[in-house]
């Protein structure tokens, strides 16, 4: 019980704010967080029993902190390992989530994350197509804009499209892999009754290029929303968009996302109980 009632206290802990995916547990900073309160919990229940207390209820007392302290350390680990809690504050991916749902992500299924090594171990497989995955923003530089600020270091959440090597196009907002439709796609949303016309005058190799450096949404803005590429998906890289296709800053606009910047795939809606589901 002690352990569940950590668990379900982690969820609540350091809501650090973000634009596009809030992350709300468990960083390192996180972790040692939670080590201090149990530690405290430890202390009070020591220095709160009477001076003429038997020891063996002095024991039980500490028995107690001991429990406090090794339910939080364990549910800190495991979360901090397996599991991280996201809150969506936008509605780039409605109706599959919508502002103000919580959820937890799965960030052992694509391996462990070796911090700045860009490597991971340990994967169970690597991104899908209709993955919902989180990432790391895909830039090296603090002051680059895109999406109307700037994102470097943010995270973010969208579905796998485009897979490592494949030939990716829209028209008309119909999504082409390798020349042939991807087919029905249940979950995306188009809310406006109109479609952009494709950029003008623009070779395929520069649209190549622009594309990887991310500069294709800036020099062309929404005539890459609903016809776009074709573009080949770089080897190691996924090509993701947002469900709600039609206000969603994705990979149309800057580019591809490196596969060691994928933290995990969406798991499990848990809050509003209204709900909850298993993403897909």
């Amino acid at each position: 019980m002690a352990f569940i009632a950590a668990l379900l206290l982690a969820v609540t802990v350091d809501n650090r704010g973000g634009d596009i995916v809030t992350s709300s547990l468990f960083s390192a900073r996180q972790l040692l967080y939670g080590s201090a309160a149990a530690l405290a919990g430890f202390a009070w229940g020591w220095w709160r029993r009477p001076s003429g207390q038997p020891g063996t209820v002095i024991k039980g007392d500490l028995d107690w902190s001991e429990t406090v302290f090794s339910a939080v350390l364990l549910a800190s680990v495991v979360m901090y390992l397996f599991v991280q809690a996201f809150k969506i504050p936008s509605g780039s991916m409605r109706t599959t989530f919508i502002e103000g749902d919580h959820l937890f992500v799965n960030k052992f299924v694509y391996g462990f994350r070796i911090p700045y090594t860009g490597k991971k171990l340990l994967a169970l497989r690597k991104p899908g197509r209709m993955d919902i995955v989180v990432f790391q923003f895909p830039s090296s530089d603090p002051s680059e804009t895109q999406c109307g600020g700037p994102q470097y270091g943010k995270d973010f959440i969208k579905r796998v499209i485009g897979l490592p090597g494949e030939t990716v196009e829209l028209r008309d907002g119909e999504v082409l892999i390798n020349g042939e439709p991807l087919g029905e796609e249940p979950y995306a949303q188009y809310v406006d009754g109109f479609r952009y016309p494709p950029a003008p005058g623009v070779q395929r190799a520069a649209y190549q290029t622009y594309w990887e450096t991310r500069m294709l949404g800036k020099m062309y803005s929404e005539h890459v929303r609903d016809n776009f590429g074709p573009v080949t998906v770089p080897e190691g890289n996924y090509l993701v968009m947002g469900d709600n296709r039609d206000r969603s800053c994705d990979s149309r606009y800057w580019g591809p996302v490196p596969e060691r910047l994928v933290k995990g795939r969406a798991w499990f809606t848990y809050w509003p109980p209204s709900r909850m589901s298993v993403s897909k």
